[in-house]
């Protein structure tokens, strides 16, 4: 009866379906075909082909169980990770949102050994800096935000800017007729690069300025409203009182500048230019 069913299970090996069931805790790990007519010996060749089956299932299921062990001891925080990226990613949009039409952002994730960030707060280390291009990010964690760390990010801001419509002498004052503007991406400009009109217009060229170049913050100057050796007003206020003395300006200064004032007594301080001849000093 043996020799007569050894084909039948030879064959039935051949058409064997193998379903590994990948869970945290399965209730089994193979799923085949059983026929109870016939017995199945290890030392029978016929029977090779099956056990080397059940072998390689065997080491696939180990070797799955092994790769999510590795990922979840490596990255444990992966959720966590994820709420921080969202919280920076908006938080860097909400900056450049009105810079232009489009925000391309590129965040690369945290370090994976680093614990957790509870209660992110993001922030900016160079407050004044527009975040364009390649910039950091810092972020505050914690309850008391006392531990700090910092993200690298891509910054792109499709957008409108202005340039010289032709060559601009030095000592020109600009005018909005000396201006065109371009759209591109703002964070391939020079990170001087002035973009709205209102800090170009009514500006001296410190420098010549060619036809479809950015306008610069160093490039440009606001207009001398004192000269040097110039006598002008200096009025020290505060919140009862208000004082005013003459004294000589020591350097050029335009709107809001603040230069070196010398009075008759000697004395120099460094005010602010607020008009034609006029300087305050605030208290």
């Amino acid at each position: 009866m043996v020799e007569n069913t050894r084909p039948a299970v030879s064959q039935s090996m051949e058409q064997l379906v193998f379903t590994p069931v990948f869970r945290l805790f399965p209730l089994s790990l193979f799923r085949y075909t059983y026929q109870p007519d016939f017995v199945i010996s290890p030392f029978e060749p016929s029977t090779m082909p099956y056990l080397l089956h059940v072998a390689r299932c065997c080491l696939a299921v180990l070797k799955r169980y092994f790769l999510l062990g590795i990922f979840l001891l490596c990255f444990p925080n992966a959720q966590a990770d994820d709420a921080l990226l969202q919280q920076v990613h908006q938080f860097l949009y909400q900056q450049t949102q009105a810079l232009g039409e489009e925000v391309i952002i590129d965040l690369r994730p945290p370090s994976p050994h680093l614990p957790p960030c509870i209660q992110p707060e993001p922030f900016l280390p160079n407050a004044g800096q527009s975040p364009l291009g390649r910039v950091s990010v810092g972020v505050r964690c914690g309850e008391t935000h006392q531990q700090v760390r910092y993200l690298q990010a891509q910054v792109d801001v499709i957008g409108s800017y202005w340039v010289a419509q032709h060559n601009i002498e030095r000592g020109t004052l600009i005018t909005p007729d000396m201006l065109t503007q371009q759209s591109g991406n703002l964070s391939a400009l020079p990170s001087q690069a002035l973009i709205d009109e209102a800090d170009i217009v009514g500006k001296v060229a410190q420098r010549p300025i060619r036809s479809g170049s950015t306008f610069q913050t160093h490039s440009l100057q606001a207009p001398a409203l004192v000269e040097r050796g110039q006598r002008v007003t200096v009025i020290a206020q505060g919140s009862s009182f208000r004082v005013s003395r003459e004294g000589e300006a020591l350097e050029d200064g335009g709107q809001n500048d603040r230069i070196r004032v010398r009075f008759d007594t000697r004395e120099i301080v460094t005010a602010r230019v607020s008009g034609q001849g006029i300087l305050v000093v605030d208290f």
